[in-house]
């Protein structure tokens, strides 16, 4: 649908650009932080903070351009998009180009594409788009369906294997179901299916070194010096930073190179040593508010489409945050996921930011409308 020319006179620049300034806020307070923290992980860098500026740059414009596109544009756009990322995540299995031990990227000629990245997006949108017209909470016979879109993708990113990237996808689509009213009855059920699904994993469906995170997660003192080293160095990190931390270009962990991969995803145990609980506090209150302003977003979304789809990708941040925290305080097996807005990165940066796009999209073109 067209806005009429009454609906942009009047409204703020902000709406007429489709952006929405609470969440742009959280947005850019956590990039800012971001650099302060590399600044400091990445021993005074100028050159690595400069690549991340560059980096949000093109992020926050990828974010400003898919929040043009209205939400019945993309509801148009969903069969065709997860049909295109299935067939290069079945590409990628047959012909992708390998790295690191892992088979998950596309070589294009002029740069490498992981076709997962796409899939972060197009597989909620995809869930939401099936579920829209459909009775809610949903039939058993449209979860199934649900479920299947959820599986497909999820199976082939792990297969790769990359188990961080299908974890936060099969999130994503169980997020979108969550917002549909899926009965509690049959969430009880899943947890019970958990039991027998992980042995079957184990024995059948992971590899030797995802085994080894699993008994290093359980135990990371069996092996202090090799697969328990990161956990270990990660948790005294966190630890020595008492109340308030170190401070600023102050850790010893990070600078002393005791902790490794600490400007990508243990970037958190940098922080934490360096500003204590009371930083740890203030960053995890920014976050909730950019949840909480998704969540506010969703709840004010004109259409089931847009509401399912708001709601379910605002909490894959949250799973992207809760995965990755759990990870460096050694909550939670190591799985490789970023930490949003604060780690080294590119490519999941540009896909965070394209799903606040379409958030911001949900929210201004429903005002436009409104007003129209």
């Amino acid at each position: 649908m067209l806005e009429s020319s009454s609906a942009y006179h009047g409204s703020s620049f902000s709406e007429r650009i489709h952006i929405d300034l609470p969440l742009l806020a959280g947005l850019l307070l956590l990039s800012a932080i971001g650099l302060v923290t590399l600044y400091s992980a990445g021993n005074q860098n100028m050159d690595l903070i400069w690549r991340q500026v560059t980096r949000l740059s093109v992020a926050f414009g990828v974010m400003l351009i898919v929040a043009q596109i209205p939400p019945e544009m993309l509801r148009r756009w969903v069969r065709p998009l997860f049909l295109i990322g299935l067939a290069m995540l079945i590409t990628v299995l047959v012909m992708g180009t390998v790295g690191k031990g892992a088979q998950r990227w596309l070589e294009l000629g002029f740069a490498r594409f992981q076709p997962s990245e796409l899939m972060k997006l197009a597989v909620p949108m995809m869930v939401a788009w099936y579920l829209h017209e459909k009775p809610l909470p949903p039939w058993n016979r449209h979860l199934a369906v649900a479920l299947l879109i959820v599986m497909l993708p999820t199976l082939l990113i792990a297969k790769q294997p990359d188990l961080g990237t299908a974890i936060l996808i099969a999130s994503s689509g169980i997020a979108v179901l969550l917002f549909a009213g899926l009965r509690w009855r049959l969430v009880a059920y899943a947890f019970l299916l958990l039991i027998p699904i992980a042995t079957l994993l184990w024995h059948y469906g992971m590899h030797a070194y995802q085994r080894q995170r699993v008994l290093t997660f359980l135990n990371p003192e069996s092996d202090p010096l090799g697969s328990g080293y990161h956990i270990i160095q990660s948790k005294i990190a966190i630890g020595s930073g008492g109340l308030y931390g170190k401070g600023w270009l102050n850790g010893t962990q990070s600078h002393l190179d005791f902790l490794p991969e600490r400007h990508t995803d243990f970037v958190f145990a940098v922080f934490g040593e360096e500003f204590g609980f009371a930083g740890i506090a203030l960053l995890m209150l920014i976050y909730l508010a950019v949840i909480l302003r998704g969540l506010h977003i969703a709840a004010q979304a004109q259409d089931t489409f847009s509401r399912l789809l708001a709601g379910g990708l605002t909490m894959t941040f949250l799973v992207y945050l809760f995965v990755n925290i759990g990870m460096v305080s050694g909550l939670l097996p190591v799985v490789g996921l970023p930490l949003p807005l604060i780690s080294y990165g590119g490519s999941s940066m540009v896909t965070l930011m394209a799903a606040f796009g379409i958030l911001c999209s949900i929210h201004t073109h429903r005002k436009l409308l409104k007003s129209s």
